[in-house]
């Protein structure tokens, strides 16, 4: 079954053809990073228009890079939430005209399931339960996937996501945008160890805080000028990964699951990917980390879990709108 995925939730643009819900035989994306790093952050209007201008050709290009046509096609998913509701509605738009165009099934994606499903595609035969680290800009969460479709949310961030704190921390030492990398390389330089920043709530449950960790980190570097940023990023950064891990861990233990696997545009970081992979070998569990391209926004993980949604419950109805408040269904 020859799927289209299309993302358009943020500021990527992305198309691609994914068999059977594991065989990625295209993956396209269009990045507006550079757009944005001169606001600071992505500003919704200027992503909306640029989803509309770039969003067609990706979706040529997937096509050809796969070597198929239109009438090759068996259905088109398409990112309807959550994200911002403006770039969410070029691709939900587009999806439905293609579908109609090409008679084949309209699929609804959930964004954070999808996300869930990047690594399945280059891991088909992870085990399950699994204790999922979905971290990214815009969510920080610990998931139970028990099941396709089977979900249960074990935790999640009671304020800033962990991805938000490090743009938030990146824009005030003044390194740019998008934080997440730059705050990556620049602690390559820096010491972990050399200031002690808080963790927060890290024997308290399986929820995160990391509000009071941007505030520790804004604070600090007022009281200590001379600073090296190097060393502010280290320190942050091991705050912000010994909280996942722990939580990860603990989560693990308590639904006796089988691995941890990563997942959002935050599972790039370095850091992180290591402490996973060397708790996972103390642990006995299976790690399972996603490719960096497979972390980040792309249209490959929307059309595989278009196909688990598509077996499961068939088309979605063609006037399913895009909800930039969507929440993952959870048993």
């Amino acid at each position: 079954m020859r799927i289209l995925g299309i993302e358009t939730s943020c500021d990527e643009t992305a198309a691609a053809v994914v068999v059977d819900g594991t065989q990625v035989v295209s993956s396209v994306v269009a990045s507006q990073v550079d757009l944005h790093a001169r606001y600071g952050g992505v500003v919704p209007e200027v992503a909306s228009r640029a989803h509309v201008e770039m969003l067609m050709p990706v979706v040529a290009q997937s096509l050809v890079e796969a070597g198929v046509s239109g009438s090759d096609i068996d259905a088109v998913a398409a990112t309807v939430g959550p994200g911002l509701v403006g770039s969410l509605l070029v691709g939900v738009s587009a999806a439905k005209a293609l579908s109609l165009v090409w008679n084949v099934p309209f699929v609804a994606v959930n964004h954070l399931e999808a996300h869930l499903y990047a690594a399945f595609l280059e891991d088909p035969t992870m085990e399950l339960p699994l204790v999922v680290v979905l971290v990214s800009g815009g969510h920080t969460m610990l998931i139970s996937m028990e099941g396709h479709g089977e979900y249960r949310l074990l935790g999640q961030t009671l304020d800033d996501a962990a991805g938000e704190a490090f743009d938030k921390v990146a824009r005030f030492l003044d390194l740019g945008y998008p934080g997440g990398p730059l705050i990556d390389r620049l602690a390559l330089d820096g010491d972990p160890r050399a200031i002690a920043f808080p963790r927060p709530m890290l024997n308290d449950g399986l929820d995160f805080s990391f509000s009071g960790l941007k505030t520790a980190v804004v604070n600090y570097v007022r009281k200590h000028p001379d600073v090296g940023a190097a060393d502010v990023a280290a320190s942050f950064q091991q705050a912000v990964v010994d909280v996942l891990v722990a939580k990860a861990r603990r989560a693990a233990r308590d639904i006796g699951a089988r691995g941890i696997c990563l997942a959002g545009g935050v599972a790039a970081n370095s850091q992180l990917r290591m402490r996973v992979l060397d708790a996972c070998e103390e642990d006995s569990l299976h790690a399972f980390i996603p490719s960096r391209s497979m972390c980040t926004d792309n249209a490959a993980m929307i059309a595989a879990a278009g196909y688990y949604c598509y077996q499961r419950n068939g088309a979605s109805p063609i006037d399913t709108g895009a909800d930039p408040n969507l929440r993952l269904s959870v048993l």
